[in-house]
Order: structure tokens, then sequence, then C-alpha cells
């Protein structure tokens, strides 16, 4: 019989990619998420609408399904704002209790294997001091609270005793065509470029200094992920995640531009966490004229345009620490997929027009 693959938080950036990832390699998949996923795939798959803060719901949801096998765990709960939560014990501990809600009962009624847990750069301590280059996994864990500890802790003690594998990943800016999500970048930069053409300005970038940095294809992070599953050698283990090359943000404006039909223009300091809520009416102005899907600048952007102010180094004056992590450790493994960071970026923008979330080209 196939495994069956529990995804947590399936409507977002990596789970809904997880969703498509499985369901093409034959899994029973059990989808996770307040939302439906938007996926690919034309493979049925069970999807239970499950808000996981809320415990007695989550158990009721999820402790009679002893078909599991896997776990997926790439749900996250973030703050209004976002980059203040990162460093508030309440983000912490709803982000623990996120987990535990589920796994406890699934190890009650489950046959678990193998469970599969998120973490990213914040696990090196990027977003408070400069980080080692690169970053490996080897490296003692940094001392800072954060819940990607009390996870962590969490799935070790409990894979211990209820007898499951655990893989943890660490991807570096994941891109994907998700909207409404807390860290995805193309929803925000489509926006951003239909408005600045809507009102007859040039694609300028609003970010601050020239800096390198990496990013990871969510298709990517997938395909690690379903490795991971059933790979001995992921097995108790981290992985950081890139698509294996660096980039520059400007290096990539040109190719943006030209697939959002925008022209390029000089640099152009902006916050966008600021800056697009104030163009609600713009925006639904230009849902109106192309026909695009109903959703509102909110619901376009989520979180996701202060994770932008951040991502491209908004009101820096001088260039952020280096947030390079090696990724030899799971290539050595076995894996040993990479992508280009620019078709990355292309190839989402243009899932998004496809989707009619952003408007065509021409």
């Amino acid at each position: 019989m196939a495994n069956t693959v529990l995804i947590a938080g399936a409507s977002g950036v990596v789970g809904a990619a997880c969703v498509d990832r499985f369901l093409d390699d034959g899994w029973n998949v059990i989808a996770v998420s307040r939302r439906q996923p938007e996926i690919f795939s034309d493979k049925p798959f069970r999807h239970l609408p499950l808000d996981l803060q809320d415990e007695a719901a989550t158990r009721a949801g999820v402790q009679d399904l002893p078909e599991v096998t896997h776990v997926v765990y790439t749900a996250v709960f973030e703050k209004p704002g976002l980059i203040a939560g990162w460093t508030e014990q309440d983000q912490m501990d709803t982000n623990l209790a996120m987990l535990r809600n589920l796994i406890e009962p699934l190890t009650e009624g489950a046959n678990l294997q193998h469970v599969t847990l998120l973490q990213g750069t914040k696990a090196y301590g990027i977003h408070l001091h400069p980080m080692r280059t690169p970053a490996r996994e080897r490296f003692p864990r940094d001392d800072h609270a954060n819940f990607y500890w009390l996870q962590e802790d969490y799935i070790k003690d409990k894979s211990a005793t209820a007898d499951f594998q655990f893989t943890i990943m660490r991807p570096q800016l994941i891109v994907g065509p998700n909207t409404g999500v807390v860290m995805n970048l193309p929803p925000v930069i489509g926006a951003y470029a239909a408005i600045c053409k809507e009102e007859g300005r040039p694609f300028g970038f609003p970010g601050g200094v020239p800096y390198v940095w990496e990013a990871v294809d969510t298709r990517l992070v997938a395909n690690a992920i379903r490795w991971a599953a059933e790979a001995p050698a992921a097995h108790g283990q981290h992985f950081n995640l890139t698509n294996g090359e660096v980039f520059e943000w400007r290096d990539l404006w040109p190719a943006m531009a030209e697939t959002l039909g925008v022209e390029v223009g000089p640099d152009n300091p902006v916050s966008l966490g600021e800056y697009l809520p104030t163009k609600a009416d713009v925006w639904d102005k230009i849902v109106a004229k192309h026909g695009l899907r109903q959703l509102s600048i909110e619901e376009l952007l989520g979180e996701s345009h202060f994770y932008a102010d951040f991502c491209m180094a908004y009101g820096a004056t001088e260039p952020p620490p280096p947030a390079f992590v090696s990724t030899v450790k799971i290539k050595q493994a076995g894996f040993t997929e990479v992508r280009d960071t620019e078709e990355t970026f292309v190839h989402w923008l243009k899932v998004l027009q496809d989707r009619r979330v952003l408007p065509p080209a021409r």
C-alpha cells in the first residue's frame, strides 16, 4: 500500500509544493490548512481545514488517522508586521503549541515513520548578529531564543519515545507562487510592478545598498523533503537548502521587469511594507482592468511585503552581514538538485500571471 503523508501548512509556499510532489509519486496526501491548497496536480487528496492553534479541533481532526506514516510540518505562526515578532515569546510558544497539538494525537493513533520540520537561517542568528560564512549544520546551536529550538527539542524527545525518524530542513529565502502568506516575494514584486506601470512610473529597485544573497525554489525544497522522507541518510539530520548559487537583486531586476512588462528605472528606495497598503485602490483598479482574481491588496500580500523590506535591505546604507549557507552536507548525503535563481523568479511570476493573480506583460 502507498504511504500516507500529512502535510501541515499545506496552503503555504512549501506545503503546497509538497502536496504536488508527493501526489506525483503516488502517495496518499492529507493536506492540513485553513485554506484549500492551490496546486498543479489533478490527483485527489484529502483536505482538513484545521487551525492548529485550536488544540481540541486539531485532536478531533487527526486522532483517527492510523494510515498516516509521514508528516511534513510547514505551518508557522507569525505576528502582524512579521519581523518584530521573531523575538517575542508568545510567537515562539504558539509555534511550539501548534506542532504539539498535531503530533500528540498522531503518535497516539498513527504509525508514524518520519517527520520533517522547517527552520531557516534564523537558526544561525542572522536576524540578530553576523553569522559565520558559510553557515554549516555542524555548528553549535546559536544561543538565542527561537521557536526552532523549542520545536526541535520537542520532536527529538517525541521521536525517541514514539519511535519515528525526523529531518530538519533549513531553506534560504523560499520562492514560490503563493498569495496571502507571510514570506513569499513574487506576489509583492508583481504587485509593485503593476502599480508602477498603472501610474506610469519606472520599475525601480525599492531596497537598500547592493549585497549578495541566496534563495531556493520551492520545487527544490519539496523535492528535498520527498527525498528525506525515505532516505536513511537524512534521519536525524539538519540540511541547509539553496538553489546552489548566489544573486544580487539588481541583477535579477531586468528579467523580472521583462516578464512583468515594465521598464526598469533607477533605484527608488521605498518601504514596500508601508507603501503597498496605501495603493489598495490602485490595485483594485488593476484587478478590474485586467479581469484578475478578486484579491484585495491585503489578501495578495499577507505579511510578505514586510519580508520584502527585510530581504531587500530597505533603509540599509551598509551591506547586511553575509548570509551564506553551505549545502555541501545534503549533496554528500545524496540530494544534489540545483536551480537557476533568475529562472526561479521568472517562472513563479509567470505562474501568477497564468493564474490571473498578476496582470499579463502586455
